[in-house]
Order: C-alpha cells, then structure tokens, then sequence
C-alpha cells in the first residue's frame, strides 16, 4: 500500500482531528503529497508539523464554496493535480427529538455536511477529468438508517449518500471513482464535542459486537477504498459499523 499513495496528490478536508488526522498521518507516511484544509488553523498547524513529505496547508470553511475552491486550486498550484480526495469535514449537533431541532442545527448540518461535499467534488473533479481519480465522501451509517434523535445529521447524511451515487454514475467514464464511507459512532472529537461520549456505553449496546469503532479501523477502510488498485469500486455507501446495519 505504501507504494501505491507515494507521490499521490491527496486532499482532504476536516483534516485537524479524528478521521481527518489519522488518515492524513497514514498518507503522509506512505509517501503522498497533501494538501490540508481545516477551519481549525491551529489543528492544522499541529498536524503539519509531525509530517513528513509535502503538505499544503489552508484554512478551510467547507460551507463556503469559494473556501473549497480555493482549496482545490492548491492542489493544481502546489503539485499540477490532484489523484485523491476526501470529503471529511463534518458536523453533528447535539441529539435531540426531531420536535425540538432548531433551523440552525438543520441549516449547519446540511451546510457542512451536504453542501460540503457537494461543494468539494464541483471543485474537485475539474481535475481529474483528464486522468481520473477517487473521491471519497464521510457519511454515516446514519446516512443509510434511521437515526432516531438525528433527524438533520441523518438527513444531511442521507444527501452525501445521493450525491456520491449520482456523482459516480455521471463520471465512471472518465475513471473517476466516487465513494462513500458510512462509519457508525466512534469515539472522536466530533462525537465527544456534541455529547454522543456520555452515551457510548448504551450506544455500544446495540451493536453486535458490543463496541464501538476504534477511527483506526474506520481509517483502514477508507485506505482500502482508495487504493489506486481498487480499481472497479464506485457508487457503493460502505458501512463500517460493528454488524449494526445486518440486525
């Protein structure tokens, strides 16, 4: 594997903490030339430090389309391309009765959820239209089921789902492979800063093998999807969720 990232152009947002920092750590150890994007600058800075390699650095609002442009851009500028992209950044409020969300909590999640990735392949796939590429997208098994007290994550989630079978479908002809990930809970800062990590006994509950995911085992699926030999793998919403989604 380590061979098949070196020299890969790879771009991935929400990339100062969880999914987002472990995957970039892994990438840039096999070798890849990165390029960054976080709203928190500090994380980044962070992050950048302990990398080897080539690491392009930018703050990076996903809700904003010029931020994910200019983003993108980076990638054409810094290394005349871009292989691999993931669509990571995210956002998860508080759970709550679909009778108590608020519009702001909607307006967020599909903000940076959807529009995000939305945003990310618009930007994105301009280039690699020449010689292809692969765009994973961070769901959520919650993308895939019911949610119960998550309405506006799951339907946020729901949407990234759509959008990567239809973005899949549209350019599978230019060897352009787009994915999904779609991870149940796992302890990172995105679950512990909307309170899921008070819950993580009962939510582990109900999975069948009683635990929840380490973001190690979340992040070597999503190596695995984007290996540059996985090479027949698109419109597929892959859920890495302990046997939840087989009950």
């Amino acid at each position: 594997m380590t061979s098949e990232f070196s020299g890969k152009t790879i771009l991935v947002t929400g990339a100062a903490s969880g999914f987002g920092r472990l995957l970039s750590e892994r990438l840039a150890a096999f070798g890849a030339n990165l390029v960054l994007g976080d709203i928190d600058t500090a994380g980044l800075n962070a992050l950048a430090a302990n990398l080897r390699g080539s690491t392009e650095l930018l703050r990076c609002d996903v809700s904003q389309e010029e931020e994910v442009q200019t983003l993108c851009q980076r990638a054409g500028d810094a290394f005349g391309g871009l292989d691999i992209a993931v669509n990571n950044a995210g956002f998860a409020p508080p759970m709550t009765s679909l009778l108590e969300t608020t519009e702001d909590d909607l307006d967020r999640c599909f903000a940076v959820n959807t529009k995000g990735v939305f945003f990310g392949m618009k930007h994105q796939i301009p280039l690699m239209l020449e010689h292809g590429g692969a765009i994973l997208n961070v769901a959520s098994v919650a993308g895939l089921n019911a949610a119960p007290k998550l309405a506006a994550y799951a339907a946020s989630k729901h949407a990234v789902v759509g959008l990567t079978k239809t973005a899949a479908a549209e350019f599978a002809r230019r060897d352009i492979r787009v994915n999904a990930i779609c991870p149940f809970f796992s302890p990172t800062p995105l679950m512990t800063d909307s309170g899921f990590a008070d819950r993580e006994a009962f939510l582990a509950s109900g999975v069948p093998m009683k635990r929840l995911g380490n973001p190690e085992e979340i992040v070597e699926t999503m190596l695995s999807i984007l290996r540059p030999a996985n090479t027949y793998l698109t419109g597929q919403a892959i859920a890495v969720d302990g046997g939840v989604l087989a009950l």
